[in-house]
């Protein structure tokens, strides 16, 4: 039988949030799976909670309403954090990513995460 964890977009509403609830859905209440980008595509590559098996799949519900709430505002929101951490020769290029945000261009959180799936984890669905 094909292992499969669902994430419940509806629960989504910050980047913070999608640490949890993927890290419940994969490794139960309190679960760990990621707390940043690379921590989280470090996860998907397996050896973090999952089986090394291509026949994993991730079925993230509710997509649209998480895009919603992944949407510019938090991203803008994630790179002022970024920003207050960065190393001083990354804060330009943060600085010009989070301009693009406030002004609605560019990716969002919900990119970001979906680039990560689609790099890591083919086996995502997105379904309404």
């Amino acid at each position: 039988m094909t292992p499969t964890y669902v994430l419940d977009g509806r629960q989504i509403r910050t980047l913070e949030d999608f640490w949890r609830v993927t890290g419940e859905a994969i490794n139960g209440p309190g679960g760990y799976f990621g707390q940043n980008l690379d921590a989280f595509a470090d996860c998907l590559s397996g050896g973090f909670g999952t089986p090394d098996d291509d026949d994993d799949v991730i079925v993230w519900r509710d997509h649209q309403v998480s895009r919603r709430h992944l949407g510019y505002p938090e991203t803008a929101r994630q790179l002022e954090i970024r920003l207050s951490r960065c190393h001083p020769t990354n804060r330009p290029s943060v600085s010009a990513e989070l301009a693009a945000a406030r002004a609605e261009r560019g990716t969002t959180v919900f990119d970001w995460l979906v680039a990560i799936f689609e790099d890591r984890a083919p086996g995502v669905l997105l379904l309404r």
